[in-house]
Formats: C-alpha cells, structure tokens, sequence
C-alpha cells in the first residue's frame, strides 16, 4: 500500500489543527486508570503545538448512545493528558455547541483543547454530512492519530478529511501503517507468524492473507484444537468450530503448496474445567483426554516455537497462546513472549491480549514495535484499506 502523508508536509504554525486521537482509556472513580493511549497520543500533540499550532483534540470513549453520559465524558482524559503535557489542557463541555466554538476562538498558539466525546453526537458514527461539516468548520487542518479508529467510517475519521486540506496522519498512525505495510510488503527472511486467540474464524482473513507471504505460522490459543480436530487428533473437550473444520484442512493444504509451514502444538496443558484453579496436566497434543479441555500450550511447544523463532528476521505475534489471564495456564503466552523479546530481528505485536502480556511481563521495550491498534492491526493485515487511512491516501 501507498505511504501516508504525515506530519513533516505542510507547516502547522498558526493554524487550527483538528487531531482525531484514540483517548479511549478505562475510568476509574473519575480518573484515568490506565493512560498508555494518552501518553502515545502525546508525541503529535506536542509537536504540533510546539510548533505553534491551536491543537483541538477529538476522541470518543466508550459506546455512548449518541447522546451525552456522564461515565463516558473526557474531561478527566484531559486533565491526565494536560498532566502528562506538562501544560494546561482546557475541555469543552460539548463537541460542536457553544462551548467548544468558543473555547476554540479564544485559543493561542500552542493552545490544547479537547472536544468532549464525539460518540455524544449520533451524527459521529452515522458520518452524518452536517456534523461533519460543524466539525470541520473548527479547523483549517486535520491530522488522524488513531489508528485504532480507522477502520470506522465515522465523521471524525473520514468525513473531517473530506472536507479539510491538508489531512495527514500522526506520528503513531504513520508508524503504524509503515510498520504493517513492511511486513506484508518487504519483510525480511525468515518471516515467522504467531497467531493465537480463540476461533479460527476471528483470524481467517489474517492466515489467509498471510499464506506464501510468511515462512512459518506458529498457531496456539483455543483456535489450535481446530486445526489438531481437522487432522483427525483427540482434542477432548477442548473448545473446537465445528463449522471451521474443513476450512482448516483447505488451509493446511494451501499453506504447503504456497510455502507456508503451519506448526501445531506437540503438548497441551489439559484441565478438568474452564477454571481458574482446575486440576491440570501437560498431556500429548493429539491425545486430550475425554472430559478434559487445553487451557495452554505445554512447554515442548514453547521450546519448539523459540526455536523457530530465534532464526527469524521478522517476526509478528497476535494473540495469546492460552488463558493467560490465569496464572496456571499463562506459561505458553509468557515462554512466546520471551522468545519473541529475545529474537534479533523485526518483532511486531499486533496489539490486545499480546500487548497485554508483553507488556506485563516488562518486555515492551525489547520488541520492535507494539501495536496499538489490536483489531485495526487484525484487518490491515488481511490485506483491508481502512477507510480512515484510506482518506489520507485520497486528499493527499
């Protein structure tokens, strides 16, 4: 896919710059409980307002109704985002009313303004044409930062760049899509794949997308025992679709011809139920015994995948390798974690759960990049033109 446009194309000093960010951060007792998406909002913002634009943050958070709910306002991202700006950030009571016109107005150069959720306007998700157009008539430039919303064909996302030049990408979109694009496009070799999570399905378009274009797929989570089902193994009372079985024969079949070797667990932690303390044991993978589920991927399979990995030039890992949550059953997620952190080449993490367990295990730092995007990372990578990247492409 073609580049982005980004920041370093048009000169923002003294313009109004409308920055769609992904503030969308869990609350607590009217806090901010955790601000990983507003500290990586944070190197945008702060390069545009040093360089003297207005800068009017949009975000949503949560799944208002299209209307305005107290739990779901960003005045408390604000603060945290001023917090973390070092400088005051003022938050407009409203997204295109009075209030928000006028804070905009009266700002100065270097000035943060934050719109409140743009999910309180039933026109936001529905790209209605005249809230776009109140939108857009509070700036003369757009900048989308959110990756993770650009798959939403909402106001804010494309309907702003439709009516705005110039209308580029932030730092962390920019990155982001350089990042993904290298991987389909020119990753170097070998190109290792480590897909977990629960359902084939969820990752379908990604595996299929991925056949000829990696060396080695290494498959874990509760999507493995479709596959192990397909070949004909005893899985038990592992969780299995049924309606996938045959799909996962094609792609076992197609990977060979493309150049693709798929690898499956060897051995499965086995617990007697879906719970926290089940009694468990590490139990051959084609073998599961009746009435008992895999939970995790053994330590023979951990071993075996490190060992793919540590020749691998590129690297990309999405999804959990068990129900890592639980601490008897998070060794596989944790083992893949290490040797993806240990690996010389390219890693990528392609966001949600695998970002999570990265991160908890303090290894954030020794991948190459972590993406923030978790199901806009998913269709970018099945070969998808995300319609808020896709916007850029088209104004540029």
């Amino acid at each position: 896919m073609a580049p982005v446009p980004g920041l370093d194309t048009f000169d923002p000093a003294g313009r109004t710059v409308l920055v769609r960010s992904d503030l969308n951060v869990p609350l607590k007792d009217g806090e901010v409980a955790d601000d990983l998406r507003v500290a990586s909002s944070l190197p945008t913002i702060r390069r545009l307002a040093d360089a003297g634009a207005k800068v009017v943050v949009m975000s949503h958070l949560g799944r208002p109704k299209g209307a305005p709910d107290e739990k779901f306002r960003l005045a408390p991202v604000a603060a945290r985002l001023g917090e973390l700006l070092g400088k005051p950030v003022t938050a407009a009571s409203d997204v295109v009313g009075d209030d928000a016109k006028a804070k905009v107005a009266a700002m100065a150069p270097g000035d943060v303004v934050v719109l409140e959720n743009v999910r309180f306007e039933p026109g936001e998700t529905k790209n209605d044409p005249d809230f776009a157009d109140e939108l857009a008539g509070l700036g003369n430039a757009y900048v989308n930062d959110a990756f993770g919303s650009s798959p939403r064909a909402h106001a804010s996302v494309v309907g702003i760049p439709e009516r705005i030049s110039p209308a580029v990408a932030g730092e962390l979109l920019e990155a982001e899509v350089a990042t993904l694009s290298r991987l389909l496009e020119s990753p170097d070799r070998p190109f290792v794949a480590i897909l977990g999570g629960a359902k084939v399905s969820d990752k379908l378009g990604v595996i299929e997308n991925l056949l000829g274009v990696v060396d080695a797929l290494l498959i874990g989570g509760a999507m493995c025992f479709t596959f192990l089902a397909a070949q004909g193994h005893d899985v038990g009372d592992s969780k299995i679709e049924e309606d996938q079985l045959e799909t996962c024969r094609d792609l076992l079949s197609r990977a060979e011809a493309a150049g693709t070797t798929i690898h499956l667990p060897s051995d499965i932690v086995a617990a007697e139920a879906f719970a926290e303390d089940a009694a468990h044991e590490t139990v051959p993978a084609g073998a599961i015994p009746a009435g008992k589920m895999g939970l995790d991927v053994g330590p023979e399979t951990v071993a075996a995948y490190a060992a793919v990995l540590a020749d691998a030039r590129t690297v990309l890992w999405n999804g959990p390798m068990g129900v890592f949550e639980w601490e008897a059953f998070a060794a596989g997620t944790e083992g893949v974690a290490k040797a993806v952190a240990a690996c010389d080449g390219f890693t990528v993490i392609g966001g949600g759960d695998s970002a999570a367990a990265i991160r908890g295990l303090g290894l954030a730092e020794e991948v190459s990049h972590v993406s923030t995007g978790g199901g806009a990372s998913l269709e970018f990578l099945e070969g998808v033109d995300l319609p808020g990247v896709a916007a850029l492409r088209k104004g540029a």
